[in-house]
This record gives C-alpha cells, structure tokens and sequence, in this order.
C-alpha cells in the first residue's frame, strides 16, 4: 500500500479511482465492511483503490481539551488497511485552516482534481466540509455535479440498538469489555510501542515485565490486569499477563503503565528474555480483576501467581489462543 501525506505527492497522471473517507480508527469490522467494498469496485471497474484520512483526529484539532484518544495510531491502521487489499492511503494533515473547506472545495480539490475519483464508497452517517455540514445527500450533489458515483454501505450495528462505531470500541476498553471491543474490532485491542526500562519491581518480584513506553500508540484501556498476548519484533507470540494502571501497592508512580508479563516460559530462560529496544505489540483479551492496592509484597506476590495462572487458562481455552 502507497502512503501520500500531501495532495502535491499524488501524481498527476493518478489512476481513476474508487474513493472512500473517514478517521478509520480501530479499523474495525464497519471499517473494514467500507473499505472491502472500495477494492471490491476498483476491481470490478479496473481502477484504484483510495482511502483518505485525517493526522491528528479532527476531535483533538477542535476540542483538545477532551484530551481524546485514539484506539489504534496511524501504522497499525494502515496495516490493517493493507491487509483487507487497500491500494492507496492518503492521510491529510489537519488543522483549523484545512477546516474551513466547504464540502464542495473539499471534494473538488481532493476526490476530483486530484483522485479522479470515479466512484465515492461510504457510510450513511457521513460528515464533511467545514463544521461538518456536507452529508449524503451533499455528497450525492457533488457527484451528479462532478461526474462520480456514491455507493453508500450499510451500517453494521453492534446491538439491537448500538451501530458498531469507533466511540462504542472506547466504551467497552473503558469498562474492561474486552470481549465486546473484539466483536467489533474483530480482533483483540491492541498496543504498539518500545518496550523500556522501568523500575524492575517485577523482575524483584521474580515476574520480569515488558514495559511500553509512555507515547505507545494505542488506547490505554481501564486499569487492571488482563489476560493477553505480545508479539515481538522476530514475529513470534507470547502469552502474557498485562499490568495496566499506576500499581497501587508502590508510591511513586504518577503515570498509567502497561506493563507485559510474559508467562510458560521456562525458569531458567527468563533472565536470557531480553526485550528491551524491540517495539512490540501487546494484545488485550480478557479483564481479569481491578487494581488493587496490597498491603505487603507477599500478598502481592500470591495475587500475581493467581493472575498468570488465571491468564493462562483463559489464553489456552479463548478464541484467540
């Protein structure tokens, strides 16, 4: 898959194409039903496949104070973009200029004179254009008026009453339902980041941890201990027991940490279980209990052996072992 940043990047003789819209974020299964249709359509015509996106999420632009976080960062959706045959990503910066487009400018200087796009694929609650006021029917509009066809994917819902939405995925990782964030991510929640040192209170403790940095990419979900997996930078997977939250039990600690424990490992290869430097990605399956502070090391101790084994049994009997 091709990354463009800049409309200037985009080469004037650009293939016709077939162009979709939005944050993407999660790339969940709604995500992934828009963008299986986009690369369905440029292959039936002979054309590109083209998804556009915005850097940083427009809600941070808008409103920082929210503070919003994003599920996934910009590498680990385009890898899932590449992975449902996605040819061409163009992700935009954004800021308060960029917003004062009008529907129509956008999609003239955009999906027009530079995608030439041929058919526009998206979802019937789309917004576009300056205070988000372009819609459906705008973008019908655009399309009799400029040559292009708007197909429009039905929604997936989530429940009865719930579509399945990048906002209900935040829900469910801030209630600690994993298990609801994975039907609609279609995946397990996911972080990637450096693993760096900590304070080696784990390794004291005889459970070493892998500990993400503070900028990991990914949203930190409620704290707590998980059951999950972490993959490192050869490929291969471990199963884990994940640590999220200030560690209640030591002071000194002012910052959320995930902090992975990866677990079946041999005794005596666990001081040889160097991770340090490698970006990895640490899965989130289960929830497994609330953090909780200890009154002594020894009650922590036999709290964490209770996690790992629990960890492991429910990583050994998941859906996602």
């Amino acid at each position: 898959m091709i990354l463009y940043t800049e409309l200037s990047d985009i080469p004037a003789d650009f293939c016709p194409s077939v162009v979709t819209i939005g944050n993407f974020d999660g790339v969940h299964i709604g995500h992934a039903r828009v963008i299986s249709r986009v690369v369905e359509v440029a292959n039936e015509h002979g054309l590109v496949s083209v998804a556009v996106s915005f850097d940083p999420h427009p809600m941070q632009v808008h409103h920082p104070e929210l503070k919003h976080q994003e599920i996934m960062g910009q590498g680990s959706r385009r890898y899932f973009m590449c992975q449902l045959g996605l040819q061409n990503y163009l992700l935009l910066h954004y800021d308060l200029e960029f917003a004062k487009q009008s529907p129509e400018e956008f999609v003239k200087s955009v999906f027009v004179d530079t995608l030439r796009a041929r058919y526009v694929v998206i979802g019937d609650d789309v917004r576009f254009g300056h205070k988000n006021s372009g819609d459906l029917n705008t973008m019908r509009e655009l399309g009799k008026k400029y040559g292009f066809e708007v197909i429009v994917v039905d929604d997936l819902m989530a429940d009865e009453k719930t579509r399945c939405s990048s906002t209900r995925i935040r829900e469910y990782l801030n209630a600690g339902d994993m298990e609801g964030a994975a039907r609609l991510l279609g995946r397990p929640h996911l972080m990637y980041g450096e693993v760096v040192h900590g304070l080696a209170r784990g390794r004291e403790l005889g459970f070493p941890t892998a500990n993400l940095e503070l900028e990991a990419r990914g949203f930190i979900p409620v704290d707590g201990v998980y059951a999950g997996w972490l993959t490192d930078e050869s490929g291969e997977k471990h199963p884990a027991a994940i640590s999220v939250g200030t560690n209640p039990t030591f002071d000194g600690i002012e910052n959320r940490q995930v902090e992975a424990h990866v677990i079946n490992r041999p005794q005596e290869r666990v001081e040889d279980f160097d991770l340090y430097g490698q970006h990895v990605v640490v899965e989130f399956v289960k929830h497994l209990r609330p953090m909780v502070a200890y009154r002594g090391i020894d009650a922590l101790i036999e709290q964490i052996n209770q996690d790992v084994a629990q960890a492991r049994d429910v990583l050994a009997e998941g859906p996602y072992a």
